[in-house]
């Protein structure tokens, strides 16, 4: 997975877009990255992916302006930077796994959607697809979680549900915080029924937390690595990721995300619900 070597942007010109260019580019240059931009224009026509190659699905006068567009986007927003342009004719989501599976993309810059009390309620639907569908990592940011002044990551949280896949998460983290010289911090999170319900947790809480510690101990063991840790119980997954982070001031949180790939779980994933709580942006791998 790192370090990244091709990064694409999909880009919609919306304000959102505008505000992750500065991680955009800061992720770029930090990785000697390639940078590639997509804009989806449409349905119904023929694919079209080559800026060069007139496609005669297009009128002209619609493929000359789409053209002009997002080659003014590009100069605007990665000025003196070489960047691949793609301009495709379909669905969003259905543009960028095409680009993603046929030119070797590791990592998907995206923002999210919804702000201020809709943003618990509202994931773009593109983003959502994106996250179900493709197996390159992904970035989500959201304006309520940019912070303009800082693009740097220093403090990260991994939150690991001590499943198979969570070693592997585990040591991506490792390789981002050590590329950005950031502090890292394991996380687990317990969830347990929300107190409304007629069952008392209270007397399992303190066995829960141990075993959960004893798991966080015996990761990082694997990971022959010393890195602060913490056990959680809490009644929501995503709440307890969000409060976690915040109370460490975190600027980036890393997610595994293999469970959330398969059938109906794509509506009940807890890594939407992560997305759309985070304080911070996320980066699922």
């Amino acid at each position: 997975m790192l370090p990244f070597q091709r990064i694409l942007f999909p880009v919609d010109y919306s304000d959102r877009c505008r505000s992750v260019v500065p991680y955009v580019n800061d992720m770029a240059e930090h990785f000697s990255a390639a940078l590639s931009v997509v804009h989806a224009h449409g349905v119904g026509a023929p694919r079209f992916s080559d800026l060069d190659v007139a496609d005669p699905g297009w009128p002209k006068a619609v493929l000359r302006l789409e053209q002009q567009r997002l080659k003014g986007f590009i100069e605007e927003a990665f000025p003196n930077k070489t960047v691949q342009p793609f301009l495709e004719m379909g669905e969003p989501d259905h543009v960028i796994t095409d680009v993603v599976r046929h030119h070797g993309t590791d990592l998907v810059m995206m923002p999210t959607h919804g702000r201020g009390p809709m943003r618990k309620l509202l994931l773009g639907s593109v983003t959502a697809k994106i996250l179900h569908d493709i197996s390159a990592a992904v970035w989500t940011g959201g304006e309520y979680q940019i912070k303009p002044a800082n693009h740097a990551y220093k403090n990260i949280v991994c939150s690991v549900d001590l499943g198979e896949e969570s070693e592997v998460i585990a040591r991506g983290a490792m390789c981002v915080a050590a590329s950005f010289g950031a502090s890292l911090s394991l996380l687990h999170v317990i969830e347990i029924p929300p107190p409304n319900l007629d069952v008392d947790f209270t007397s399992f809480k303190q066995d829960l937390e141990e075993a959960a510690n004893f798991g966080l101990r015996d990761l990082k063991a694997r990971l022959n690595a010393d890195i602060p840790h913490t056990a959680l119980v809490t009644s929501l997954t995503a709440a307890g990721v969000r409060d976690a982070a915040a109370a460490q001031n975190a600027d980036l949180i890393v997610v595994g995300r293999g469970r959330s790939q398969g059938g109906v779980s794509r509506i009940w994933s807890r890594l939407y619900d992560i997305v759309r709580e985070a304080p911070c942006p996320v980066l699922s791998i």
